[in-house]
This record gives C-alpha cells, sequence and structure tokens, in this order.
C-alpha cells in the first residue's frame, strides 16, 4: 500500500511539472513583442510585432510555452513542425531560433534553466545550447 502511494504521489508530482501544449496563435506577449502565427499555404509564418521572424512547414499548430516574468509572458518556445521541433528563445531581440537536429513528435516538455527536456516516442531528449542529447536513466529530476 505505501509503494502504491508513493508511485502515485510520484506520478502526481511529476505531471504537474510539465508544461501544457497549446495551438494558440496568438497575439501571446514575449519579451521581444507581440507574437503572432499566421497561416499561409501548407505553413505557418511567426511575426513578433508584424514582422516576420520564422516560416515552418506543418499541419497544425502545436507549441509548448515557457512562461514566467511579472506579465507572465513567453520567454520560450518549443514548436512542432514537419521537419522537427523548433525552439524560439524570445529573451533576445529579435527572437533566437534553433532547428533541433532530429525528427520527432514531442510529448512533453520541461524547461530547466537554460536546457529543454523533452519526451518522443524514441524517449527522452536535452536541448542546450544547440546541442540535442539522447538522456540514459538518472536520478535528475526536473521541474
Amino acid at each position: 500500500m505505501k509503494r502504491l502511494f508513493l508511485t502515485a504521489l510520484a506520478a502526481a508530482s511529476f505531471a504537474t511539472c510539465v508544461h501544457a501544449q497549446s495551438n494558440a496563435s496568438g497575439p501571446l506577449v514575449t519579451p521581444s513583442g507581440e507574437l503572432q502565427f499566421e497561416r499561409v499555404d501548407r505553413g505557418f509564418v511567426a511575426t513578433v510585432d508584424n514582422g516576420i521572424f520564422d516560416r515552418f512547414g506543418a499541419n497544425t499548430l502545436t507549441h509548448f510555452d515557457d512562461i514566467g516574468g511579472a506579465n507572465d509572458a513567453v520567454a520560450r518556445m518549443l514548436v512542432q513542425t514537419d521537419s522537427g521541433p523548433v525552439l524560439y528563445d524570445f529573451r533576445h531581440h529579435p527572437p533566437l531560433v534553433e532547428r533541433l537536429t532530429m525528427r520527432m513528435m514531442v510529448k512533453r516538455v520541461f524547461w530547466q534553466g537554460d536546457e529543454v527536456v523533452m519526451q518522443g516516442p524514441q524517449g527522452w531528449f536535452r536541448f542546450k545550447q544547440g546541442v540535442l542529447t539522447k538522456l540514459q536513466s538518472s536520478t535528475t529530476t526536473y521541474h
């Protein structure tokens, strides 16, 4: 019984750390300005304050947001595209765009300092300073 309780408690704690995915096209408040996604042909255009900073192919818009700060602005965002996830860092002006080197469908995302930890069908990965690393079992707790 104690083991079952601890398992349930761990699962509940883990689930609350996950940043939910969104399909909101905007406008979204970021430190770089007002973010908007617009459907163009078979993909999307990402704009900040009406200036285009990225284009990507995707059937649907899906993103995971790192929200924080005084006005709940989106500091970073992981966007699911046809060619794999793309990280937007709105703490830079213009926003920093980093494309991951692997195609994957992201299920969950954790924001930990300057790294992004994500779960896909192939397992868990960390993206930090432009490098994607497959994670092995560890005792590190992400929240």
